[in-house]
Formats: C-alpha cells, structure tokens, sequence
C-alpha cells in the first residue's frame, strides 16, 4: 500500500507521544500515514516523547507554560502552524476537559475539517455534559470512537457524524519484540497497567487470585506497571498471605515477553477505552481473563474462544473463572490456538486502510 508522497497534508495533534493508549495510536498513525504517501505533522502540548513516530514534529510543551502570556504565546504558535501548513485533515487525540479552551481552538484555531477521537468510555474526557457547549464545540467536527460502546453513548449525546474505528497494533512488531528474551519467572498469570488511579483494580485482581487456586498451585500472579498505589498493593498482597506469590516487576518498555510466557492475562479494570493489553496478549499467543466492563472487552474477547468474558465488577466470578483456566484444559488450549488469529483484524494495515477510506485518500 506505500505510496509516492503527495500533496495530501495532515496534522495529529495529541497531548504528547508517550505514556498513554491515545497517544500510542498517535505516534503508529503518523508511521502508517507518512508510509503511504502523506505529508504528516505531530503537534503535541507535552515534551514527552518515547514512542517511535513519522513526520514533522511542533513540540508546544517546549514553550514556557507559568502564566497567562506564556499560554498565549503557545496558543498563538499553535494556530499559526495551522494556518501556515493549509492541512487537508486535523485529528486530535487529546484529551479534552477544558471547555473555554475546546471553544478557542474550535473556532480560533482549527481551520480545516477536524476528526476528534474518543478513546475513554468516559465520555466527560472529552465532550462536556452541557449539550449546548458540546454542539458549539463539535457541530462542524466528526468523531472517531475507538470502540461501538462509546460510539453509542457519543451518539446519545450529539447527533454528528460519529464511526468506530479500533486501535490499530503493528503485530508484526509484537511478535519480534516478544522474542527479544525470555522472562526468568515460570508459571504465572500477568496483568498489565499504570498504579496511579483505581481505574484498573489491581486489588480487587490480588482479591480474586487470593481465593483462587492458583496460589496453592504455585501459579504466581506477575503485575508490571508502577505508580503511587504500589505500596498499598504490596500490604494488601501481605494481608491476603500472598506476597511470596505475586511479583510486582515495576514499568517495562517491553512487556511482550512477559505476556507471551504466561498462562494467561487478567484485566479487572472498572472502564477501558479499548483494552489495549487485550490485544497485545491475544498477539502474543496468550489467553485473556477479563470483566466484561464498559467498553473494549466484549468487542475483544469472543468468550471461551479466546478467552473467558466475565460479569462486570463480579470479583467471585472472576476467581471462578481464573481456576477454569487452570482446571479446564481442554478450554484452555482451545483459547491458546484461537488467539493470534483473534486480533488479525486489528493490525496496522487493517486499521489504516480504514482510516484512509474514513479520509477519501486512496
């Protein structure tokens, strides 16, 4: 699908290329764009970036940001970028929370067809819960959901041009960097996330593994990420009698390894956007456990083809769950086999054609 470049020009626009699921789909998007031929600006607000991306960069978080003028003269640069470049197309993955500012960019800033992503299916991230505030902001705009959930509940909210197209996955990528080592741990399950919100619920996770019958299995429980809950955590782990059995392994810019190792992964989060961590597993040959919660899973998971869907924020079922994937054999193989083949609709050049084809560039 590469192409010879063109006239075709976009801005992405996000808060930064690091961290985050939005941002992750910025940075694979400008490679996949910039690969087939079009002419690709980052425009990010925080200097953070550490995922590989394509294109020419703005980085506004290099501005001084203290004061009132400070934000001025960062907005100012901004919409003269803008204004400068003539874009066919601008895609925002931000994260929106501030109207007055949604406002200003909206009709001071923004001066060409604007495509707004949805990646939370907390809605108030990005579309205030005044009507009439949204409808100014977004009337001229279209929006991208990255799953059917928020799709609906967007569309209950404003009456716009609204489509769901998933988080695209370099697949490829997974598999080579999944190979990269092999983890010293044996015989565990995994859970991936950030500590610094509940939003995930790794104590409920440590909860449901405590009454499991992996521990006395000596199944061990491996969660990588960090963040300031650690520490409350590791004394739940030390409460439950369990702390011999769960390894906290801290961030990993690599995590595939890890995923590709294990029996399976949990994902006990009390809302998702998409479910990242669900794919990247299922793409490295690994079952997934996972609360059926709003939204992601269950767009995901087919249950028990390759993984297991549970009640949402049911914590005895998740349990009863996590032993059928130790006792129940046969299901689980059944859930091994199906799992890469799962998310082949999810790859990089799956997702972009759709993205081109939602743009009319082809």
């Amino acid at each position: 699908m590469n192409k010879e470049k063109t006239d075709f020009k976009i801005a992405l626009v996000g808060d930064c290329l690091g961290g985050g699921g939005a941002e992750k789909v910025h940075a694979t998007l400008s490679v996949f764009f910039n690969r087939n031929g079009i002419s690709v600006h980052n425009i990010i607000l925080f200097d953070d970036v550490s995922y590989n991306y394509s294109g020419e960069l703005l980085n506004l978080g290099k501005m001084k940001n203290a004061t009132i003028l400070d934000k001025l003269k960062k907005f100012y640069r901004w919409r003269k970028y803008l204004k400068q470049h003539k874009f066919d197309f601008i895609i925002d993955f931000r994260i929106r929370v501030n109207t007055i500012n949604e406002l200003l960019i909206a009709y001071f800033a923004y001066n060409t067809s604007v495509i707004y992503t949805v990646h939370s299916g907390i809605i108030e991230y990005y579309i205030p819960k005044n009507k009439r505030l949204a409808k100014w902001i977004y009337s001229a705009a279209k929006i991208i959901t990255v799953s059917n959930g928020i799709k609906e509940r967007v569309n209950k909210m404003l009456p716009i041009s609204t489509q769901t197209i998933y988080n695209p996955f370099d697949l490829k990528e997974i598999e080579i960097r999944s190979n990269q080592f092999v983890p010293e741990e044996k015989n565990y399950i995994i859970a991936v996330g950030r500590m610094n919100d509940r939003v995930k619920q790794f104590d409920k996770l440590i909860e449901a593994y405590s009454d499991s019958i992996l521990p006395q299995n000596n199944i061990k429980l491996l969660i990588l990420g960090e963040g300031y809950l650690l520490k409350e955590l590791k004394l739940l782990a030390e409460q439950k009698k369990i702390a011999d059995k769960i390894v906290f392994k801290g961030f990993k810019k690599n995590p595939y390894p890890y995923q590709k190792n294990a029996l399976f992964s949990v994902l006990s989060s009390r809302n998702e956007g998409f479910g990242n961590v669900i794919v990247e597993s299922l793409a490295t040959g690994t079952p997934v456990v996972s609360f059926d919660c709003f939204t992601g899973p269950n767009e995901i998971i087919t249950h028990q083809h390759n993984g297991l869907l549970v009640e949402d924020q049911n914590v005895l079922k998740l349990t009863e769950a996590m032993n059928e994937m130790v006792e129940n054999q046969e299901l689980y193989e059944h859930c091994k086999s199906n799992a890469v083949e799962s998310v082949q609709r999810f790859a990089l050049e799956n997702i972009g054609k759709q993205w081109l084809d939602y743009l009319k560039y082809t």
